[in-house]
Formats: structure tokens, sequence, C-alpha cells
């Protein structure tokens, strides 16, 4: 008789459910947990906030951040945003996007009490705690970091510019950004995407990085540097303002010729156009995190 085949290692995290009565509703999410013995000072949490129209699940299998998790790095959180429909959701990051901000959700309080029961049940590090979305998600990450700089450490948002005219952090975050040039779902220009869904007319997406360079209070001139990348089509450059005030810096990957797309993921869809599956985004997001933890106080 052959040998059987080999079992699958078992998975290195775990799913855990979470739901958050916020007002009027229960507000839901799903949290990615290490199997890992937590840090003596506990987990750091990664909130993902998915894009617009999609949900939490569709958010774990686009962006890959459960490896997180699985490496016993940190906590990886899937927020749930608001609609008619469990899998067709939006967040209310400023101007857009969709019922959620039609509804004006209130999308901060739900990431504020989010945190709080997420610490009630694993032990958390309450001075790394981060955010990175897509799209939509990318916006809820820079509302975060305008009204909840007293939790949010650090932001990495993704192909969604911020959806705020102004911002007053309570102190300086840092921000790193991604976003291709040939992005028809939320143009590095502005304005209204080819392809948008929403047909809302977002900010210049480095006009909105230029407000966090002077709100973090960094140098105006950034430092350029060529990024190597094996894509075709795809060139990349980094942008990088800083040190500001409390060490924040503000850092802008330029992705000519990249779509609507998480680098180092292929994209679901051709619609979203070219990604730079040469340049691992989740490495870059996880060593800016770990570089920018909340300062001590």
């Amino acid at each position: 008789m052959a040998d059987s085949l080999p079992s699958p290692p078992p998975p290195a995290c775990s799913p855990l459910a979470l739901d958050v009565p916020l007002a009027a509703r229960v507000r839901r999410a799903i949290a990615s947990v290490p199997h890992a013995p937590a840090p003596p000072t506990g987990w750091p949490v990664v909130l993902a906030f998915h894009g617009g129209q999609t949900h939490p699940e569709f958010m774990r299998r686009f962006c890959g951040l459960d490896a997180l998790a699985a490496a016993g790095q940190a906590i990886v959180v899937y927020p749930a945003g608001t609609g008619s429909r469990e899998d067709i959701l939006t967040w209310n990051g400023g101007n857009c996007c969709g019922q959620a901000m039609i509804d004006a959700a209130d999308d901060v309080g739900f990431a504020r009490a989010l945190l709080d029961a997420l610490a009630a049940r694993l032990p958390v590090d309450g001075h790394r705690i981060h955010a990175t979305g897509m799209s939509n998600g990318a916006m809820m990450a820079y509302r975060l970091a305008a009204e909840m700089a007293d939790r949010i450490a650090s932001i990495a948002p993704v192909a969604g510019p911020m959806a705020l005219a102004a911002i007053a952090p309570a102190r300086p975050v840092p921000v790193l950004h991604f976003h291709g040039t040939l992005d028809q779902f939320t143009p590095l220009e502005g304005g209204v995407g080819r392809r948008s869904v929403t047909r809302v007319s977002h900010r210049p997406v480095v006009e909105g990085i230029l407000d966090w360079v002077h709100a973090n209070g960094c140098p105006p001139q950034p430092r350029r540097d060529p990024i190597p990348c094996s894509d075709e089509g795809i060139t990349v450059e980094r942008f990088t303002w800083g040190p500001g005030r409390d060490g924040a810096e503000v850092v802008y990957y330029r992705l000519d010729g990249g779509g609507h797309t998480w680098p180092g993921r292929p994209p679901d869809s051709f619609f979203l156009g070219p990604c730079a599956l040469s340049l691992d985004a989740n490495c870059l997001i996880w060593d800016f995190f770990q570089r920018h933890p909340l300062p001590a106080r």
C-alpha cells in the first residue's frame, strides 16, 4: 500500500471574529491572531481597511497581510465598512465613499471601539497600532491618522488619496504612501477616475501627501531615490520627507506605469491595471511600522 500523503502544516494564525456594538448597530471585524506567544508588551496591531464595495475577507486575500500574523509579528485586523449588502461595503473617509459617506457613518468611532474590544480579548501593545488600507480603505487610514493620532502610530495608504480637505492631527503621524501613475480609479492627478464607480472627484494625491509633510514639520524638499523594479513598463521612485517633529517622516513610492494595485500582490482583475510585483509593499509597510511606534509621553 502506498504511503499516505503527509498532512499539511497547521496554519500559524487563526481568525477571530469581533462584534462591536456601536450606537444602534453592531459592527464587525476579522482579526488574524498569531499562534506564537505574545511579546511581553503585547501584540502590535495592523488595521487593514478594505477597498470600496468589497469586504474584509476579500481584503485578506487581496493584500496578503496575514503573513505578518503567521510569522508571529502582529495581529492583523480587517474591519468591515457599512452598506446594504455584506459584500459591498464602504468607508466614510471624508468626501468618499458611497453609502458610508452619505450616512455620515462614524467609522472613526468604530475604529476606537474596535481597538478597545480587541484589547479586552488579547494582549495589545498600545504604542504599536498602525493602519493601512486599499483605495477607499487608504482614505480611511488617512482619516484615522488625522482624527485618532492619540492611538494610531503610523499609516501606510495604498492607491487611495486623502479624502479630507484639511487636517490638524494631535501629533505628527508618519505616512508611507504607494500610488501608480496609471491608476484609473483614484487618479494620481486627482479628479474623477475613468473607471470610478462612485464618480467622486478626488484631491490630487501629492497635494494630500504635502499636507502631511507640513503637519509633521518635515523639510519641504524630499530626497529622491530610484528603486529597483524588474516589472516591464514600471519604474519606481521613492520620495522621502523628513525627519520632522518627533522623528516623523513622509514617504511616497511613485509607481510610473502602475495601476490601482497593491505592489507585490497579483491583482484580482485585469481592470485594476499593471502591478509592480517585484516591489514587496508588505515588507516595506512592516519595516515602516516597526520604525514608527507611538512616541512615549
